[in-house]
């Protein structure tokens, strides 16, 4: 199978073309520059666009008495229970979009196969099925605590622009499975910081039964992370046909 990483026609270096990047270096030491300014100027009207602007949304009130009634005792005991709400909202639609990002990779699976040392097909459904159960695990939390878990907060709206590039990359029919795997890594170094925040997010905030069943998400999350990692050691390994060294994949239970 022919893989990116083999020779072919790539023109996208000057290298290839010695004359005319001659005169395209040329043209461009000669060209008038479009606008005036400095960057220090460009910095400034960053700043002054970042003190005008509003931020980049808000929560809504909790829908029910009983979620405005607990949103209230936490007001009063100097707690700001908004920015848990905007936390678990976050964690939401990254574990939703984490779900399609391994439907993707299943996908990939089916088309490419897989390596010595690199996942089986069980190995990405289980861990797409434990995705899933953390979405459902963070809806059930945001709902216990009266809020609306189809709210798009802040965060959630933050973390789905910055997870674009990680869906197109694995929707691209041209990337492989191991190329795939490496962008899912980005996920999964992602996933694993902000869980264990959210642990002490709710721990800190006295929700002691939500933070233990974060705490074995993340447990779950961190398995992920070692076996993606030693995927994708083997995968390049395997190209680059050299043995690179990697903490070894953890079996994944049925």
């Amino acid at each position: 199978m022919k893989t990116s990483t083999d020779l072919g026609l790539n023109r996208t270096g000057i290298g290839t073309s010695p004359l005319q990047s001659k005169e395209l270096i040329q043209g461009a030491q000669s060209a008038t520059p479009s606008a005036t300014g400095t960057e220090q100027g460009l910095a400034e009207v960053r700043i002054a666009y970042a003190h005008e602007a509003n931020p980049v949304g808000t929560l809504p009130p909790p829908p029910s008495l009983k979620g405005m009634a607990k949103t209230a005792l936490q007001a009063l005991k100097g707690q700001k229970p908004t920015v848990l709400l905007d936390k678990l909202g976050e964690r939401a639609a990254f574990e939703r979009t984490g779900t399609r990002l391994y439907e993707g990779l299943i996908s990939k699976f089916d088309a490419y196969g897989t390596w010595e040392g690199g996942p089986t097909r069980a190995d990405l459904a289980r861990i797409h099925r434990e995705e899933l159960a953390h979405f459902g695990l963070v809806v059930q939390a945001i709902e216990r605590l009266g809020a609306d878990p189809t709210v798009m907060t802040p965060s959630a709206d933050i973390a789905a622009v910055a997870s674009m590039g990680l869906v197109q990359v694995i929707s691209d029919p041209r990337t492989s499975l191991r190329e795939s795997l490496e962008a899912i890594l980005i996920a999964e170094l992602t996933d694993n910081d902000c869980w264990e925040n959210l642990v002490k997010l709710t721990r800190a905030a006295g929700q002691d039964e939500i933070a233990d069943a974060f705490a074995k998400a993340l447990a779950e999350e961190r398995v992920h992370l070692v076996n993606v990692r030693a995927w994708v050691a083997a995968g390049v390994g395997r190209e680059a046909h050299l043995k690179l060294e990697a903490e070894p994949a953890q079996p994944v239970q049925p």
